[in-house]
């Protein structure tokens, strides 16, 4: 009888452990209401006709193990995370026609008995104080959706909603819900609303820059630990395993990115995803790991040398691309582009490493960065919107030269995360170190300290 009530209460641990780790794993922490309705208030006053946004239904990813995220620029907008919804929104612009009736609809599917005894229960259309959860004066069933449209598209000539590229990769999302708009209303043309969502995702609300800072100090904290135990005879993966660990324990919901950690040649390779080598004595390692926290992604790397000691030439690499890191990061302050006319970021980095230091032949080391400086981070790490506009207070970017010379199975690559002040910027990943003499202190100390396997512990 006893061990069958062990046994009970470990069944009942495990469940109870699975169903946190579930709501955690889908876990975007909603701002207040009135913060979706500013947003959805400030995209329909620059339009003329319907704002038409879908969610996604959840068929998306049809694997077993598949966890629900929701389309950002749907989130953005309403907070919900739930599948299968939808939304419209009137226009509120000078030149568009009056109409009676709510300014805005939110569209949930039914109930469904039997998919929500497998996947657990969801807000209904139906349901009491729905209003006062999404934060919408009128909620409906999704299935009302199609007439309501075609009423509304006796009125107006355009609907806005997000327009499909040509060439749209993996599920067809978008291309899927332009062509049931096609059908739900004919004789209205279908306008792209993707830029003008974009540029408002680009400047961060301060719930967004919470959100975003706890995203960036346990993507530190994972750092700082890999930092301590980096050792030759470690497999690329276990690195990453450790990280991710650290992430879902502090809360992450997920990777903001597949990680990145490649060793020796590896670190040359911009977007490496295998993880299988081991990291040998004189290698360095090139970690481009991060969490995503209440939807919202950080994104940081460090080069490390495996054994804590970079060589001569490992440590010169690595200090051209920190100095053309500096100089980026000093420069960092509104009015200034990352890309485009004028002084920009991705200038003044190449300017410094086309300055600085030779490959082996005595040329310069500029055709080694192979990328941009800069990226938008928020909901997705990387942000959309245009790349060359002005930057402006609440911004938050990235700054991450690298030189990756294969030859010398050299790769070199520090990204920071950079928020965008009203007279300047400020480092949200300062916590973490830079310099060579800080992080070979970190890994020192790292080496004397007692710790437990490389698999868990503290």
């Amino acid at each position: 009888m006893r061990r069958r009530m062990i046994a009970a209460a470990a069944v009942t641990a495990a469940v109870l452990v699975l169903i946190v780790c579930v709501q955690m794993a889908h876990a975007r922490f909603r701002q207040p209401n009135s913060e979706y309705q500013q947003r959805r208030s400030k995209l329909a006053a620059g339009v003329d006709g319907p704002v038409v946004i879908f969610g996604y239904t959840g068929h998306e990813d049809a694997s077993e193990v598949a966890i629900f995220f929701q389309e950002e620029s749907f989130y953005y907008l309403t907070g919900h995370s739930e599948p299968g919804a939808a939304l419209i929104l009137l226009p509120k612009a000078p030149n568009a026609k009056p109409m009676d009736g709510p300014s805005e609809i939110l569209y949930l599917p039914a109930h469904d008995p039997r998919k929500e005894r497998w996947e657990g229960p969801q807000l209904g259309p139906e349901d009491p104080g729905v209003l006062e959860k999404t934060g919408f004066a009128d909620v409906r069933r999704f299935d009302k959706m199609e007439g309501d449209l075609q009423k509304l598209s006796a009125t107006y000539s355009n609907v806005f909603t997000l327009v499909a590229p040509k060439n749209e990769e993996g599920y067809p999302h978008l291309g899927n819900w332009n062509a049931w708009l096609h059908r739900a209303a004919p004789s209205a043309k279908l306008r792209d609303i993707s830029r003008e969502i974009f540029t408002m995702r680009q400047v961060k609300s301060a719930g967004e820059l919470a959100l975003l800072q706890k995203a960036v100090d346990l993507s530190v904290d994972a750092h700082l630990d890999a930092m301590k135990r980096m050792r030759p005879g470690l497999l690329e993966y276990q690195v990453a395993a450790r990280m991710k660990e650290i992430h879902e324990f502090g809360g992450c919901a997920r990777e903001a990115y597949s990680p990145i950690v490649g060793a020796g040649l590896n670190s040359t390779v911009l977007h490496y995803a295998r993880l299988d080598d081991e990291i040998q004595d004189g290698d360095v390692v090139v970690i481009d790991v991060a969490g995503e926290y209440g939807g919202y992604a950080a994104d940081i790397t460090r080069t490390l040398p495996a054994n804590g000691k970079f060589t001569a030439r490992q440590r010169e690499i690595y200090e051209i691309v920190l100095g053309a890191q500096n100089a980026a990061i000093d420069a960092v302050k509104p009015g200034v582009r990352m890309y485009g006319e004028g002084r920009n970021l991705q200038e003044i980095a190449q300017k410094y490493i086309d300055t600085h230091g030779k490959d082996k032949n005595g040329k310069s080391l500029l055709p080694y960065y192979i990328h941009g400086v800069s990226h938008h981070l928020g909901l997705d790490v990387h942000d959309p919107g245009e790349r060359d506009r002005k930057l402006e207070p609440g911004m938050v970017i990235t700054v991450e030269p690298g030189i990756y010379i294969p030859d010398e199975k050299i790769g070199v690559r520090i990204e920071d995360d950079v928020l965008v002040t009203e007279d300047g910027h400020q480092v949200l990943t300062a916590r973490l170190p830079r310099s060579v003499d800080q992080v070979e202190k970190v890994m020192a100390e790292g080496r004397t300290a007692p710790r437990a396997s490389a698999a868990g512990g503290n």
